[in-house]
């Protein structure tokens, strides 16, 4: 059975996650725009593939809506194992010209 009546937690930990992803989907973009403008197929691949692993974690996050009262805390543990690689991977981009 979903949860019907908004946690406050559980609201509280998603506007965290959407903040950091919100924040993380404009460094993808300015990372994007100078990969382009270099030409750098490398980097531009590794762009798109952080754009998949953000899609995934928003998605993670709208699914925490309806997730079972008994599984959130596990959920919660996925979602921030999941921003805690995605960070980390966001840190291991280096554009061209930088």
């Amino acid at each position: 059975m979903a949860t019907t009546a908004p946690n406050p937690k559980i609201k509280a930990f998603e506007d965290k996650v959407s903040s950091q992803m919100q924040d993380a989907k404009a460094k993808l973009d300015q990372f994007e725009a100078k990969a382009k403008d270099k030409r750098a197929q490398a980097q531009i691949t590794a762009i798109n593939n952080l754009k998949a692993t953000h899609e995934h974690i928003s998605k993670k996050v709208q699914d925490l809506k309806t997730t079972h009262a008994t599984n959130i805390a596990r959920a919660k543990a996925d979602i921030n194992e999941a921003v805690e690689e995605f960070k980390s991977a966001m840190s291991k981009i280096k554009t061209v010209g930088d």
